[in-house]
């Protein structure tokens, strides 16, 4: 056999490929696409220079604020603790709970699902201790937006969180919290719901109450790893201070109780008790009735938030006769051993002035002049005086200057014109039993100090400082301006001991110490005038005698009853801060030893 004929196929025609032929590409446009090209890199450089040179800054800063996270401050306060480091005002963190039913979605439920407002309200009944019906009822029909709640606790809102319920939103906030209610709300006041201080420490003490905090700035890398850069000296930095106050929580609750009790049994209007150590002038107690709690000052009159006793002024009367003695003392005008006589009634100028129980009391001491609370003995004692001396020394004691006190709101008492005192006989002889002039309560509290401390003129006040973590600050050292002789002091002070063992004081006699006081009982003034029947009630106590350490003045105002005297109002309710303090200072009993 042969071998067979391969029978070659013909290609078509349009299959072919085309070949063309190279040409060479005109000079022209080679120049002309290389002119394009160096025209764009040219522009190229040219905004880059641009940029670098002149949008460098306001690039960076705009890169900076993307990579950048901004901190505020919270705002947080330093809390108030008592002399004992008890907690009398902190800040806590609070939630509000927000609900947006159109997201309502449990755990595990696919994506897209809407539960209904019952599903949810079933969930979070039991969690908040209220009926899922009521949370029906304040969902309504709004879709989103609602705030069920405020004030909820870190654990309550801890719980709401586990559950994992999408569209149940919790917001943090701070709150101010006052665990001790209205036991110091008098003096420390309290902050309103945008957290601005309207009263008491609150707000004298706002700059200090204020926790050292700095707006904090994290940058963070692309891949937002935070970049330790920018950051300002001292941001991370936060104190533990806190404000540490004079005040004894355990005196302060035994001072409040005594008095309420007897502001109530008289129906008196208000009443005040404060306890103040004379050596250094820290008050242990400053107990106002009535009062309020800053946890719900709304519900309270804004008229309680005010502390009257360094705020409101009234005549002393007969607590002011020991002070009139030691000035008499001290210029020489009486002795220690003199007499006045006393027959019950004195016309100065004209005007009757007589004695509180219209008694002839004879001739007299002056121990016993403060015993019988004697006017005509009074006046008769200090009109030995001259009138412009007897004023100056009034001035001298500031009477009518504001206490140099870090209690927010003192004021000046009142006092007549130095004219008006020595041209008219009347305003001397009154101002001998305390009346004709005004001052607050924790002026005379400061003035009987000056007789217990040996005649050091000390300032009263309720904080120590600022102290860090559990820190306390110990009592202050011995101060005041000398103004009066210490056997002056000494003097007086075994005159208001005589009170205590044989005159209207006897009710505050305590086995085994030696103790001073002075009643009062004086009519109240309102715009110069005094009210038909209105009597302030007050005592003062100085002890122990042998070593006066605490002054106490208890001041009631208008108690109502025949029988209201400083020896039944007020008496009773030092008596029972005198007990407390006796046992919470552990004072031991008196060197037993006769009146000097």
């Amino acid at each position: 056999m042969g071998r067979p004929r391969v029978v070659g196929r013909s290609i078509p025609s349009s299959t072919r490929r085309r070949v063309v032929p190279l040409e060479p590409v005109p000079v022209g446009r080679m120049r002309w696409v290389f002119a394009l090209l160096c025209l764009g890199l040219f522009g190229l450089m040219g905004r880059m220079a641009w940029l670098q040179l002149f949008q460098a800054q306001a690039l960076e800063a705009r890169a900076r604020s993307v990579q950048t996270q901004r901190t505020q401050p919270l705002g947080i306060r330093r809390p108030i603790v008592d002399r004992t480091g008890r907690i009398i005002a902190l800040d806590e963190e609070r939630y509000r709970l927000w609900l947006h039913p159109r997201y309502f979605n449990l755990p595990g439920d696919d994506p897209v699902l809407i539960r209904p407002p019952a599903d949810v309200a079933d969930r979070l009944a039991p969690l908040l201790s209220i009926p899922s019906t009521k949370i029906l009822k304040q969902i309504g029909d709004r879709p989103s937006g609602i705030k069920l709640l405020e004030g909820l606790d870190p654990e309550t809102a801890a719980a709401v969180r586990a559950t994992g319920i999408s569209g149940v939103d919790l917001e943090s906030y701070l709150h101010r919290v006052y665990p001790q209610g209205e036991l110091f709300a008098n003096v420390v006041g309290f902050l309103n719901q945008e957290r601005v201080p309207q009263a008491g420490l609150e707000q004298s003490r706002h700059d200090d109450l204020q926790r050292h905090e700095l707006a904090r700035s994290l940058r963070r890398g692309a891949d937002g790893t935070p970049l330790p850069d920018n950051l300002d000296a001292g941001v991370f930095f936060g104190d533990d201070l806190r404000l540490q106050l004079t005040l004894d929580a355990r005196l302060q609750a035994l001072a409040a109780k005594a008095l309420s009790a007897q502001v109530k049994k008289w129906n008196a209007k208000k009443g005040v008790a404060i306890v103040m150590d004379v050596t250094n002038g820290e008050l242990l107690a400053l107990a106002s009735v009535p009062t309020y709690d800053p946890n719900r000052y709304w519900d309270f009159s804004s008229a309680r938030f005010r502390e009257w006793s360094v705020q409101d002024l009234y005549e002393p009367g007969s607590t002011f006769k020991p002070i009139n003695l030691a000035i008499a003392l001290q210029e020489g005008a009486i002795k220690a051993n003199g007499q006045v006589y006393d027959n019950g009634m004195i016309k100065v100028g004209g005007w009757p002035i007589n004695n509180h129980d219209r008694k002839v009391n004879g001739v007299i001491d002056f121990a016993t002049v403060l015993q019988v609370s004697s006017n005509v003995g009074m006046v008769q004692a200090m009109r030995r005086l001259p009138a412009d001396s007897y004023w100056d020394w009034l001035s001298r004691l500031r009477l009518d200057a504001r206490p140099d006190t870090d209690l927010p709101g003192a004021i000046a008492g009142q006092l007549k014109s130095k004219e008006q005192f020595t041209k008219q006989p009347i305003e001397p002889a009154t101002a001998s039993f305390g009346q004709g002039f005004s001052l607050t309560p924790l002026k005379l509290v400061q003035l009987h100090a000056l007789l217990a401390n040996g005649g050091r003129l000390v300032s009263p006040h309720i904080t120590r400082g600022l102290r860090a973590g559990n820190a306390l600050a110990s009592a202050g050292t011995r101060q005041g301006q000398q103004l009066l002789k210490p056997e002056v002091t000494r003097t007086v002070l075994a005159w208001m001991e005589s009170v205590v063992e044989k005159g209207s004081g006897k009710g505050v006699r305590t086995p085994g110490y030696r103790i001073g006081g002075k009643t009062g009982t004086a009519q109240k003034a309102l715009n110069g005038v005094y009210v038909p029947g209105a009597l302030i009630c007050s005592f003062v106590a100085t002890l122990p005698i042998e070593d006066p350490r605490y002054v106490v003045l208890v001041v009631v105002d208008e108690p109502q009853g025949g029988n209201a005297y400083g020896s039944t109002v007020a008496l009773p309710v030092a008596k029972s801060i005198i007990d407390g303090l006796l046992v919470i200072e552990k004072i031991p009993p008196s060197i037993a030893q006769s009146p000097g």
